[in-house]
């Protein structure tokens, strides 16, 4: 049996493990990588496997960084399976197509720069066609329920509390050669206590364990200085009559804003004058998808609605839907929320809302998700100024507020709780899923946990097991 780490390999992006046993191929994951426009459109383009020699495909959520280059897989000859569970094969039906389209947009603006110069169009790594013979492909899978995925490989899947669907994988391996195996990897592990989703569990029993390390260094402030800070926020827009830009990821962080707002309206927190605008098509469909599985849901959000009240509602909430819609909210005076894709900033209509909003100083940007290196979101944190926004460089006058209570990723207290009740049998571990000093940071917590083989593995590393 060999695994080889293939991406989210000292980074966060593009996440790609492969398994290989019993004369099988099994990928985990399928990401694209995200950072600078160049590196990532090299990276994406040029696959590390062979697609068609790939027999199946173990998906653990639906974020484009694990799932978002599958539908290129297909294209270059996988024919295999995809099992993932049915919330995150919805959600991929949505992520994948609106990942088309950026595509396609932003290969209209290269591509005429390109035919200026007398060079080689781009092509888009994918289309909706490939997106519709993926999707053929996929085989919904429950949680807890054993699935025997090929001879001696036993797939189950558990809950990880970190974005709607979102699963720990875990799979029995049993060798041609009698050697058998229990693989537990996270995924990408929730911050316990999230709103909306159930709280992760700990599966037992595994000796190879491959985890996350997003965080591995730090720990998030408490949960309750969210509503406390954005309470703060709302009351500063409405006396300025300012705007609150927040750059969110479509599917998990826009259902959380929405939540914390509702729970500031019930408290009479959310001014009556100010408006919430979620400015993403992706968004509202993602919304929808999440209010379709409430099975999913916590104890709160399930007394919610058992109240007669929607988790993913709030007042004054309209969606926005078409791009003449979204420009006017530049032209609209505050106070407003505006709440845009992509999370990074590295596309969506969050850029042209970024362009107005950063070079005045009564608005505010909240940034409230991870922000990659090399992104536009990691330069907004950093308050590199100026930015530069499509081919201009605009001024950063506007505030620039962090809020990683709200990270779906689990903080150092949440990394080290999951390992203290999976840690007994673990032989083998991989810290996966973060930056250089994250993942140093995780082999650290691993070894502390008595842990003696573990390791940060490095791009296209691979590790044979008996």
């Amino acid at each position: 049996m060999k695994l080889t780490f293939y991406g989210a390999a000292q980074t966060t992006t593009g996440s790609m493990h492969l398994l290989e046993a019993n004369g099988k191929r099994i990928l985990l994951e399928c990401g694209l990588y995200q950072g600078h426009r160049k590196e990532a459109f090299e990276k994406n383009r040029n696959l590390p496997v062979d697609a068609s020699k790939i027999d199946y495909v173990i998906l653990s959520h639906a974020h484009i960084d694990h799932s978002g280059n599958l539908p290129q897989l297909v294209r270059q000859g996988f024919r295999g399976r995809v099992f993932a569970r049915q919330s995150t094969t919805d959600l991929c039906d949505i992520m994948l197509r609106d990942s088309c389209f950026l595509q396609k947009r932003d290969l209209e603006y290269i591509n005429k720069r390109r035919r200026r110069e007398g060079k080689k169009l781009f092509e888009p790594l994918y289309d909706e066609h490939d997106v519709d013979a993926l999707m053929k492909l996929f085989v919904p899978t429950h949680m807890h329920e054993p699935r025997e995925i090929c001879r001696g490989v036993t797939l189950e899947f558990f809950n990880a509390g970190h974005i709607l669907g979102s699963a720990l994988v875990q799979l029995d391996v049993k060798s041609d050669h009698g050697h058998n195996h229990r693989i537990l990897f996270s995924g990408d592990l929730g911050q316990p206590n999230q709103p909306i989703l159930r709280h992760y569990e700990y599966p037992a029993g595994a000796d190879i364990l491959l985890i996350e390390s997003t965080y591995a260094d730090r720990f998030h402030p408490s949960a309750d200085d969210v509503e406390l800070r954005l309470e703060s926020y709302l009351k500063y827009i409405d006396r300025h009559n300012a705007k609150l830009l927040v750059p969110a990821f479509s599917v998990g962080r826009t259902q959380q804003i929405i939540y914390y707002l509702n729970k500031l309206a019930e408290r009479r927190k959310l001014p009556r004058e100010v408006k919430v605008f979620i400015d993403s098509p992706l968004s509202q469909k993602a919304t929808r998808i999440y209010a379709a599985h409430r099975e999913v849901y916590n104890d709160e959000a399930r007394a919610m609605l058992a109240a007669g009240k929607d988790p993913l509602s709030c007042p004054n909430l309209s969606f926005v839907g078409t791009p003449e819609e979204s420009m006017a909210l530049n032209d609209m005076p505050g106070p407003m929320i505006i709440i845009a894709a992509s999370g990074m900033c590295e596309g969506g209509r969050v850029l042209h809302h970024l362009k107005h909003c950063v070079q005045d100083p009564d608005n505010i940007i909240l940034i409230c998700g991870f922000q990659a290196e090399n992104t536009l979101g990691r330069r907004v944190v950093e308050r590199k100024s100026p930015i530069r926004i499509f081919v201009e460089e605009v001024e950063l006058k506007a505030k620039v507020e962090v809020i990683n209570a709200l990270s779906a990723h689990a903080d150092r207290a949440g990394l080290v709780d999951w390992l203290s009740e999976v840690k007994d049998n673990v032989r083998h571990a991989f810290a996966v899923h973060g930056e250089p000093e994250k993942v140093a940071a995780m082999v650290e917590i691993l070894k502390d946990h008595g842990i003696r083989n573990c390791t940060a593995p490095l791009p296209g590393q691979t590790f044979k097991f008996d």
